[in-house]
């Protein structure tokens, strides 16, 4: 297998994996914790409540998007921020996951890993990857 088809590949696995838990984080916060409660905490955290309604829905359409391969990079890149907001939030519980009220190392993964995916692409099988044949000049 060349390197060009590993890193497509690599790109296509943190990219559905990315995807999914996105995916399941957003559906969370909307399904189990409710728009409100997810709202309440960020309240709770000393940020605005809108700002639990904002995530929700980023992450619902970033988790999206990174599964059917659209837009990666920029999609990464939206993400990015929320992590790091994550991180912050979480800063003061310590550093392990496993910490009360869970620490800042896991968000702090998931901000690194959409670096990474901002800057492998969307990998093999994304929909962007597809493109329009060129035109042959006569």
């Amino acid at each position: 297998m060349n390197s060009n088809r590993s890193a497509d590949l690599a790109a296509l696995l943190l990219r559905l994996a990315l995807g999914v838990l996105y995916l399941a984080h957003s559906l969370q916060k909307i399904f189990v914790f409710t728009l409100p409660g997810t709202a309440q905490f960020f309240v709770s955290l000393g940020l605005p409540g809108w700002l639990g309604y904002v995530t929700a829905f980023v992450e619902l359409i970033g988790g999206i998007a990174l599964l059917l391969g659209v837009q990666v990079r920029w999609v990464a890149l939206v993400l990015l921020p929320f992590m790091l907001g994550a991180m912050s939030a979480h800063l003061h519980n310590g550093w392990g996951f496993a910490s009360p009220n869970g620490g800042w190392e896991y968000p702090a993964f998931w901000a690194v890993t959409l670096a990474v995916q901002s800057l492998l692409g969307g990998g093999a099988l994304a929909l962007n990857a597809a493109k329009a044949p060129r035109a042959v000049a006569a």
